[in-house]
């Protein structure tokens, strides 16, 4: 398994990397993770020079401190190998990779990438968008365990289509609540699928906000107009930081040393509340070291 530090995914924006100009904007924009995508935003005859593109963008530099994920094109196309294979001598900080049907999936990938010798901390994100993988959440994440597998990524565009139904997010509380279960059972994180109205702030707002309430980590963007929102519906607040830190505060003193329940606020408080405020913090503080 992957050990990687922990770091805010609040916004995580796709940009075609067959287009320059977003690539030379994504460097100033306040996304946590960037997304260079080579699949559904580039068509067949610029698949190459997309690759070219979004390798020169990992080598460059000049993104700062914000994640650097590649989106290559499914194992069953053409373009898979190469793109894997340049992703990975590239330094990518994760290889996605869309329409995962298994858990034998995520094995090849990852033996894939051990053949190249890509770099122990690049991971390996897994877009969750195919019936099957629905079928089989809890065996593709239990590969988080001992697999390069870190992420998932919902795609409910791509599974809308596979279903052949509308494109009505409420058809898939069930699954959001499945694949949040079956990522937290393994230690993996989970992005929301995107939101596809860019212009209409108050419909993405209410995903974000239904997202985070699901326990999701963050929501995939495909506009630079969305990260703001994003940004701040995923950010824990003030309240919930003061909270956090009473708790953790509380099972440090002394008077506490060794207790498994104790009062926080009039609140019956346990070592479970301890792990999920320390978290809470660890988000915060990684938060501010972006914006810093």
């Amino acid at each position: 398994m992957t050990d990687t530090k922990y770091r805010p995914r609040r916004s995580c924006l796709y940009m075609p990397a067959s287009n320059q100009r977003a690539l030379e904007k994504a460097k100033t924009l306040p996304a946590d993770t960037i997304i260079f995508d080579l699949e559904d935003a580039v068509a067949p005859d610029a698949k190459d020079e997309a690759r070219k593109n979004a390798c020169a963008a990992l080598r460059s530099g000049d993104y700062g401190g914000r994640e650097l994920v590649v989106r290559i094109n499914a194992m069953e196309t053409p373009w898979f190998a190469q793109d894997l294979k340049q992703a990975c001598l590239a330094g990518a900080d994760a290889i996605l990779v869309p329409k995962i049907r298994n858990a034998n999936d995520i094995i090849q990938i990852t033996d894939l990438m051990e053949d190249l010798e890509a770099s122990l901390d690049s991971q390996l994100w897994a877009m969750i968008e195919m019936p099957e993988a629905i079928l089989k959440l809890a065996e593709i994440a239990a590969l988080g365990t001992r697999k390069r597998l870190t992420t998932f990524v919902m795609g409910f565009n791509d599974l809308a289509k596979e279903m052949r139904a509308e494109q009505d997010r409420a058809i898939f509380g069930p699954v959001m609540t499945q694949a949040v279960i079956a990522a937290r059972a393994y230690g993996l994180n989970i992005l929301d699928s995107v939101y596809n109205d860019f212009n209409d702030p108050a419909g993405l707002e209410a995903e974000c906000s239904e997202a985070k309430k699901s326990g999701f980590d963050g929501k995939t963007l495909i506009h630079p107009a969305q990260i703001e929102t994003a940004n701040r519906v995923f950010a824990p607040s003030a309240d919930e930081i003061a909270a956090a830190e009473a708790i953790i505060a509380a099972f440090a003193d002394p008077v506490n040393a060794g207790k498994g329940v104790i009062v926080v606020d009039g609140k019956m408080t346990e070592l479970l509340h301890l792990k999920q405020a320390r978290q809470l913090v660890a988000t915060a503080q990684a938060i501010e070291s972006l914006a810093g």
